[in-house]
């Protein structure tokens, strides 16, 4: 995994701290996030993929800062947000997936190009001229995943990928997630999906409150959720 840095950062919003202060290294190849609705891990994914300045600190990939050198980022860091409405833009497939390429460099000619051997190697190439609003919400989030693959990113960030997906669904996505060779780091309310990773990081009330291997976190987790009746 290409190295994330957090040094020294802070995030502060509306006048309340959300996250932070913070200093640690992800380089393990799967990292879970874990904690409350609230508890500020949303905004530590914002940060790590460049999309907010923090008020103090930096968060550095490799030795790129992701707020400053966006080009870096966009090159490094792949999103993936819980709602793939708010992230798709463009009317057709191909488009969605050629325009991560254009910000990158390329020339409309070559994401075009690029986008339709990305459909083709998913299996995908009959959705090149599909509506992405014809699309099911499973099929959106796969669309979402291949607009990302097709930037070749080292580190692909996921915010609650499998929310409001069906049991199937899930499966599939999770299988796909699963065989990817670049590193995830995935903000999840479901501890179980952690239990192989590499790396669990419990933020709450906007401070790491734990970080290590899934046997030493998600145990204390659970039972923490379960004292205040979360789960």
């Amino acid at each position: 995994m290409a190295r994330i840095t957090f040094d020294d950062v802070s995030l502060t919003l509306e006048g309340r701290q959300v996250f932070g202060p913070a200093s640690l290294v992800l380089d393990d190849r799967r990292v879970g996030v874990i904690g409350q609705n609230g508890a500020g891990k949303s905004s530590f994914l914002r940060l790590m993929a460049g999309l907010i300045q923090p008020d103090s600190g930096r968060v550095l990939l490799g030795n790129s800062d992701v707020f400053k050198d966006r080009k870096a980022a966009l090159a490094g860091i792949g999103v993936i947000f819980q709602n793939p409405d708010h992230q798709i833009l463009f009317p057709t497939v191909v488009e969605e997936i050629a325009f991560g390429l254009t910000q990158l460099g390329a020339s409309k000619a070559a994401a075009h190009d690029r986008a339709l051997a990305v459909l083709q190697v998913q299996d995908r190439a009959d959705w090149a001229d599909r509506q992405c609003y014809t699309l099911s919400g499973g099929q959106r989030h796969y669309l979402c995943l291949m607009a990302v693959l097709a930037m070749e990113p080292d580190v692909i960030l996921l915010d609650e990928p499998y929310a409001g997906l069906d049991i199937p669904t899930s499966a599939r996505l999770h299988r796909q997630l699963d065989s990817l060779a670049q590193s995830l780091v995935m903000i999840t309310h479901d501890p179980a999906l952690l239990a192989d990773y590499d790396r669990v990081i419990w933020i709450d009330d906007g401070l790491v409150k734990a970080d290590g291997v899934p046997s030493e976190i998600l145990p204390p987790f659970k039972a923490e959720m379960e004292r205040r009746g979360a789960c």
